[in-house]
């Protein structure tokens, strides 16, 4: 049985889909980009596909053939990729080091625990707490390779 009840991802083409025009799909994917990137609306845990729809002036369904087609995914695997990103980077900047992966998944939008650790394993392969763990022993071998070279005569 895998961990986190993952499963494979079955494709379903919907027929609306193809009835959308290339530039407005385009236009959807260039709003989403910025609703993303920019403004990290993912960062707010009751963020949904209506609610990116009425940000960005459009309907639910032309978003979520614009994230189907341009991201290859849904919209909840959307929205959590950029959860777990942050989410990564925050659990491995010495800024961040004092907050507990259960305030770092809170910050990142998740709102529960399970959601989130769920989330980072499919991504990562590895729960949070063992990819800080990692990153923090890759980077104290390479600070101590990096003495030992500099005390080295020349």
């Amino acid at each position: 049985m895998a961990k986190y009840n993952q499963h494979e991802k079955i494709e379903k083409v919907a027929a609306y889909r193809l009835r959308i025009s290339p530039e407005v799909i385009d236009a959807i994917y260039e709003a989403i980009l910025r609703a993303m990137i920019v403004d990290k609306k993912y960062r707010d845990p009751a963020y949904s596909a209506k609610q990116l729809a009425t940000d960005i002036h459009s309907n639910t369904r032309y978003v979520s053939a614009a994230v189907s087609l341009r991201f290859n995914m849904n919209f909840s695997e959307l929205v959590n990729g950029y959860r777990v990103r942050e989410a990564a980077h925050m659990l491995t900047d010495r800024r961040y080091k004092h907050q507990t992966v259960q305030d770092i998944a809170l910050a990142c939008g998740f709102r529960s625990r399970q959601t989130f650790h769920a989330a980072f394993f499919r991504a990562y392969q590895q729960s949070p707490r063992d990819y800080q763990r990692s990153f923090e022993q890759r980077t104290t071998k390479s600070k101590a390779q990096d003495t030992t070279q500099a005390q080295e005569p020349a």
